[in-house]
């Protein structure tokens, strides 16, 4: 059974949460309140809070990089990968982990790319040519 998940965490702006979530990301806004928002993440619900975001730090090994942990993620189809990772390259967001390729030619290859929202919580996007190999061994 697919069900789409639900993830509330902090950010430090409301304003600029919109602008990057809704403006950037192309996510849709839903209920709000002057403490918090919803977002339509993919298909997923994230709830936005005033308050301390998460503290972070660069401890998960994937491959050659240490990436940050914890963090949220989606996993995309190709095109709309590619498209997302040209949109945030033209609109100059610094990335933890460029837009790439890892696990070449292995089960389970896969696009990837880490970057952070205004409040410094962590995204990645992995992109999948088939989807099947999402959770290939």
């Amino acid at each position: 059974m697919r069900s789409c998940f639900h993830l509330a965490y902090h950010v430090t702006d409301l304003d600029e949460a919109r602008a990057f979530y809704g403006g950037l990301l192309g996510c849709p806004e839903g209920r709000s309140t002057g403490t918090w928002v919803d977002f339509d993440f993919f298909g997923h619900q994230i709830s936005l809070h005033l308050g301390e975001p998460f503290k972070t730090t660069n401890t998960g090994k994937v491959g050659d990089h240490m990436v940050p942990m914890p963090h949220l993620g989606v996993v995309l189809g190709m095109d709309d990968w590619q498209s997302l990772a040209d949109k945030l390259t033209t609109a100059g967001i610094e990335f933890v982990l460029p837009p790439s390729v890892r696990f070449k030619g292995e089960p389970g290859e896969q696009s990837t790319m880490f970057f952070r929202d205004p409040s410094g919580n962590p995204i990645e996007v992995k992109g999948f040519k088939d989807t099947s190999g999402v959770f290939a061994a």
